[in-house]
This record gives C-alpha cells, structure tokens and sequence, in this order.
C-alpha cells in the first residue's frame, strides 16, 4: 500500500475511530485515554494489522510536527507569567538540570540494557526527557493537590516539552553531524570540545527561541489590535497561523521552531501582564482569547489523538517481543531513577521539604513530546541511509513506546496513594 490519497483518508478514518473509542471507554471507566490511544493504535496497527506500517510512519513524520506545533502554541497560553515567577528557580532548574540529568541517566541505561553506545542511549534519553501536561493537567483536575505542587509540575511539563525538542535537536546533531539540524553545533565545535560546544549550543538554542518568540507574539499582539478582530473566526485562523509561522521563522533562524511557537502562545495568554491595555480592550481581548483558547484546544485534542494512536500503530510486533524486557527496565529506571535524582538540585533551591520533592520526582510521567520524537531515529536513518541509526531507531522507538505507556499508566495510578502518603491530602 502506497501513500497514496485512498490509503491516507482509510487510516485517518482508523485513527479516528480508535480515538472515540478510547475517549468512550475512558469517560466510563474514570481512566486516563492516553494508554489506551496507544494500547489501541498498537493492537489495531501491528496486532491485526488493520492499518499499513509504511503509511503509519509516513503520516507520523508529518503528524508529529504539526500537532506539536499546535499541542505547544495551545499549552503556551495556559502558562501564566506571575505564577511561573513567582517559582521560576524551582521550574528553571527541572526544566534545565533535571532535564539533561535525566537524559545522561536514562541514557547510561538504555545503553547498557540494550548493549549499544551511549550516543544511542543519549538520543533515548533526550526524547523521554520532557513530562507531558497533557497527562497532568486532566488528572490534577480529577485529584486536587496543593496549588503551589500543581502549578510547578504542570508548569514544568509545559515548558519542558520545546526544551526536551531541543534537547533532541542537540542529540541528533552529535549523533549525526550531516544533518542540517548539526551545522550550528559543528560550527561552534571548531572552536571548543565536542561537550563544551554542546552546552553553549543547547543554552544558545533557548535564548535564541526565547527572543524570537517574544518578538513573534509582540508581533501577533499588535496586529490583532491593529486589524480588530470583533470575532473569533479570524483570530483562530490568524493565531495559528502566526504559531506556524514562528516555528518556520525559528527553524530557519537555526532555532527551535517548538519553543518559538510555545513563546506566542506564552505572550498571547498573558497580554494583560506583557502590555498596557485600558479596561475595555482588556476585557475585548481577553474575550477573544479565552475563545481562541478553547478552539486551540479541540485542535491540541485532534493531534493528541493522532500522534498517540499512531506511535501504538508505528511499533513493530517481533521488535516488541525481543526487546520487551529491557524495554521495561529502561522504563522503570527512568520512573524511579532518572527523575528521582534528576529532581534532587530542587531541594536546596526551592527549601522543598524531602516529602514535597519526593511527590514532585514521582509524578513526571512521559506523553506526547516522547511520542511524537519516538520515530525521529528511525526516519533519519531511513532519509541519510545510516544502518546503524536505523537500527538503533527501531529499539529507541519501541523502549520508548514502553517508557510513555508505563509512566502513565503506573503515575496516574498510584497519584492518589502517594499524595495521601506524602502531602496528608485525602484522595476524592
């Protein structure tokens, strides 16, 4: 079965389906929908075989990128400035710190599981990286916890997911230096080490994305009130189109097109703190906003959907099997290793007490960022012709599958336990 017209809409059609059957079943059973897009797209895709593995993949290449976009431009508006500062040291370092620990030790694991060089584990460990608000968000809305706890992991979740993509970008381009995501870095490391280089580049891809989506939004903010959209409509269409235009600008500028795109939305959710404005265009704005918001998230919902149910349906059966226990291993060492230690540094910074730090270590699951970086090996060794990433590609792919599923499933399973253990707080 080619990518052609026909074999596109029959798999949207699936991909569609499994997504009103996972969201009926888990409205019934008070359950997270997330496992169950993947259980469901890996049972209808690679168990019966319903939908071809080509066309999966072909469509995850394209579906990972433009619900990324949307799934960060919509999580941007839900970030609010006077919160983010008022526990920016706490969110600063598990945003950088914690991330690249937890990158270094999952890495050093899927290595060693998996008998492969530590590049290879690397790249594993950058993709799982960031936590995943999608999963947080729903579930803190099931069970209440302490505003300052939720504000700082949901918070954490939102930001770390564009520097979990740059995290990536940084791994790509020291595992494959041909690639047009490596010249920035390779240019940079004719002048200093390898490592040296790659921590200038990573701290250079943030503020880089940073200014440019500051810009951008400033850019959106204005010409919104210019034109004086009195409806909606026009704003959807304008707002996101200017996300997409940010990340254009952002990839083109050598910056991280997902941050950028995570920026506007950042500073069209917060236009009342970011810009004087009277009452009355306050209040018109802040009208189009919320309506812009709530269409943003149909949309986020849509991508969430595709890229779940097609990371379940892009996994190959016999992979699966021969690399399910290492899988599994590499998985529960990133839930009680990886993020446990990698969240440590919080400690001190924060005055977090050990029972406040332990909640905040044990509830990071991994979600939609993962799994819509899963397939990038695989598709980069496929396009530049490298066996070895190809290879390494399939198990990245499939540990990372695990890791996603289990995380989930173990983290918001064991929220009401932990938070009664930990905080005091009764569970609803």
């Amino acid at each position: 079965m080619g990518l052609g017209v026909e074999a596109i809409i029959y798999n949207l059609f699936v991909v569609l389906l499994i997504g009103v059957a996972a969201l009926l079943v888990a409205k019934r059973t008070n359950v997270s929908f997330v496992p169950l897009l993947i259980i469901f797209g890996l049972v209808i895709g690679s168990v019966l075989r319903v939908m071809n593995t080509y066309v999966v993949r072909k469509l995850f290449d394209y579906v990972r990128v433009l619900g990324l976009v949307i799934i960060l431009f919509s999580e941007g508006h839900n970030l609010h400035w006077p919160i983010l500062r008022k526990h920016i040291t706490t969110i600063g370092v598990l945003d950088t710190v914690s991330l690249v620990i937890t990158a270094i030790i999952a890495g050093f694991v899927f290595s060693y599981v998996f008998h492969l060089p530590f590049l290879a584990g690397f790249l594993y460990g950058a993709i799982i990286s960031a936590t995943d608000p999608a999963t947080l968000i729903p579930l803190f809305r099931q069970h209440k916890i302490r505003e300052d706890l939720r504000t700082i992991l949901v918070t954490e979740s939102i930001f770390n997911d564009p520097l979990g993509i740059v995290l990536t970008t940084l791994a790509v381009a020291l595992v494959l230096p041909t690639a047009p995501s490596a010249r920035l870095l390779t240019s940079i490391a004719r002048f200093m080490p390898i490592y040296a280089a790659s921590v200038v580049y990573f701290i250079y891809e943030i503020a880089i994305s940073i200014a440019i989506g500051v810009a951008m939004g400033v850019l959106t903010y204005y010409i919104i009130k210019l034109l004086g959209f009195e409806r909606g409509d026009e704003l959807f269409l304008f707002s996101l189109a200017m996300a997409f235009l940010g990340f254009f600008v952002g990839e083109k500028l050598g910056a991280s097109g997902y941050l950028v795109a995570t920026v506007i939305g950042i500073v069209l959710g917060n236009h009342h703190t970011f810009f004087k404005e009277k009452a009355a265009e306050a209040l018109r704005m802040q009208t189009l906003i919320d309506t812009e918001v709530h269409f943003n998230e149909i949309l986020a919902t849509f991508a969430t959907v595709f890229i779940f149910v097609l990371l379940g349906a892009s996994i190959r059966l016999d992979v699966l099997i021969k690399a399910a226990i290492p899988s599994i291993i590499t998985a529960i060492a990133v839930i009680l290793l990886a993020r446990p230690v990698a969240a440590l540094p919080i400690i001190p910074v924060g005055k977090w007490s050990w029972k406040e730090y332990l909640f905040m270590s044990l509830e990071g699951p991994r979600g939609v960022v993962p799994s819509a970086l899963a397939g990038l090996p695989l598709s980069l060794g496929l396009v530049y012709h490298v066996p070895k990433l190809i290879y390494w590609g399939e198990y990245i792919l499939t540990a990372t599958f695990v890791t996603v599923l289990l995380s989930i499933i173990v983290e918001t399973s064991w929220l009401p336990y932990i938070k009664r253990w930990l905080l005091g707080m009764e569970s609803e």
